[in-house]
């Protein structure tokens, strides 16, 4: 009983999508397409059942096989990675003139301080805080659609027109002559509050995205001015 189990959940953890990976393999498709050829040409059925028996074989085996998942993985990250790039360019090309600018002026400034390490300490590779600038840079223009976002949020709020409507449903409520009516007012009363202490919370996290985006641009311009006076990749590591 304990193989069958084992068994069993091993079926479970076969992973259906490294299967169609592999069924969708250029070196799949032309060695069915070199059986489906010789069964044409022979007139017999054989070479087809022998592709079938060959398929079935290689759809249990390869799918299975650590090398051909990590090989999967990789193809997967990369296309996710590709189409992370992708819809953040086209995110830019939202941004305001002055939005933009500051994204393109801290990309400039992030592959001016990669190519100067470079160039200053001779180093053939970069070291991995060096290379996480490019996730910083991705996060700058996350962060600056946030903000920008919430921002455009609190213009278009009235404050005062919500005041108005909270005294309002306030008096409403005092001056109910029945249970029902007052009821309404009071949890008219409640929401509008509420929506009052979220405009505060809103304002509270625009001022915190701002000092985060202010925090990467001081941060970029620190390496840009510690890069010049670095002469070994020894040093740059104590930063």
């Amino acid at each position: 009983m304990a193989d069958i189990a084992k068994y069993q959940r091993d079926i479970q953890r076969f992973n259906t999508s490294y299967a169609k990976e592999a069924v969708k393999e250029p070196f799949n498709f032309w060695g069915l397409a070199g059986f489906a050829v010789a069964a044409a040409y022979s007139m017999s059925v054989w070479p087809l059942l022998l592709a079938l028996i060959l398929e079935v074989v290689y759809i249990m085996v390869v799918p299975n096989l650590p090398y051909y998942r990590q090989l999967v993985q990789q193809r997967e990250k990369e296309r996710l990675m590709l189409a992370n790039k992708t819809a953040r360019e086209k995110l830019i090309k939202t941004f305001t003139p002055r939005e933009r600018e500051a994204v393109e002026y801290l990309r400039w400034l992030k592959n001016k301080i990669q190519e100067n390490y470079k160039k200053f300490t001779g180093a053939g590779e970069l070291p991995s805080n060096l290379k996480a600038l490019d996730r910083r840079w991705e996060d700058f223009v996350d962060l600056l659609d946030v903000y920008r976002r919430r921002k455009q949020h609190l213009k278009s709020i009235n404050r005062q027109a919500v005041h108005n409507q909270l005294s309002q449903a306030f008096r409403a409520m005092e001056s109910a002559t029945d249970e029902k009516t007052k009821r309404i007012q009071q949890t008219n009363v409640e929401i509008l509050k509420r929506r009052i202490a979220s405009f505060d919370d809103i304002e509270k996290s625009v001022k915190l995205v701002e000092g985060q985006l202010q925090s990467i641009e001081n941060f970029f311009s620190y390496l840009n001015d510690e890069i010049v006076t670095i002469s070994t990749p020894e040093k740059f590591s104590l930063l």
